[in-house]
């Protein structure tokens, strides 16, 4: 199997065959993200995804398979169920495709589109969201209007298939961080999706971002201001059934729980951690990562 350049995939998915469908994210403008800032968007050709999957065909048993790279819901429908039969037809004992999506390429898709594709197996997707916050959305580039996110989760819970959603603790800078908080608490209410990792901001050398903060444009809330925005996420926000999970190497605190079941529970150990401020009890620095 040929892979280019770095490979990406969410944590959930990585017992997973990956297969990359594209290479880089047709996006990549997010002032925060390096991860395809050295890769040219390109859609592979349906006869490379092929000998990828004869050469994966050996590998035994396949029950999940995910479609790198950044966006691959942004290839034209007829090629992606072309990729995905191809998939079917090579793992017949398949039990799930996922793939990552941004909102504007998940609106691009209608909703029978993504019923079609979910009767082929496509059953998860993860969606960047980052923020709730209408003037960060635009500072950070994220191409996606409050209502375009809400929309497009909305749309692919409509077409059955699961959804999963990111947002990224500290993206709000010291100054915004209330802010970026409780508006994310709210478009996750608004959005009511199956699966919340919440990430903490990283700051990469080559980014925008990174520019930023060089320049003093952008101040890292310290390790307890980024539990206090996970405390507000979890606290103001309401879901029908939601598996909300900050368990990624990127955050100081840890935590899974299913919501709104165990939130009392969840809230009552983010305060004995804020209430200590011990920074024993958070994951050391030099253990983090992306």
């Amino acid at each position: 199997m040929k892979y280019i350049g770095a490979v990406y995939r969410p944590p959930s998915e990585a017992q997973s065959l990956i297969i990359q469908a594209t290479l880089g994210c047709n996006h990549n403008q997010c002032t925060f993200c390096g991860s395809y800032r050295d890769k040219r968007f390109t859609i592979r050709s349906l006869q490379e995804i092929k000998e990828d999957l004869a050469d994966a065909r050996h590998m035994g048993p396949v029950d999940r398979v995910f479609l790198a790279d950044g966006d691959a819901l942004c290839i034209p429908q007829k090629r992606l169920l072309e990729i995905i039969e191809a998939v079917n037809e090579t793992f017949p004992t398949l039990e799930r495709i996922g793939i990552y999506a941004n909102a504007k390429n998940i609106l691009r898709k209608s909703l029978d589109d993504l019923r079609e594709l979910r009767k082929r197996k496509l059953g998860i997707i993860y969606l960047g969201v980052e923020t709730g916050d209408a003037p960060l959305l635009e500072k950070i580039c994220k191409g996606a209007t409050y209502d375009d996110l809400v929309v497009s989760a909305r749309r692919v819970k409509d077409a059955g298939i699961t959804l999963s959603v990111t947002v990224l603790l500290g993206i709000g800078g010291i100054e915004g961080s209330r802010q970026h908080a409780r508006e994310t608490a709210r478009i996750l209410t608004d959005m009511d999706p199956d699966y919340v990792g919440a990430l903490s901001v990283i700051v990469v050398p080559g980014t925008p971002l990174h520019q930023e903060y060089v320049e003093g444009r952008f101040h890292i809330p310290d390790p307890f201001d980024l539990i206090e925005e996970l405390r507000t996420m979890i606290s103001e926000s309401s879901f029908t059934h939601c598996v909300f999970r900050s368990n990624h190497a990127s955050n100081y605190l840890p935590v899974k729980a299913t919501l709104p079941k165990d939130k009392e529970q969840i809230l009552r150990a983010i305060d004995r951690v804020l209430q200590t401020r011990d920074k024993n009890m958070l994951r050391p620095e030099f253990l983090r990562a992306l």
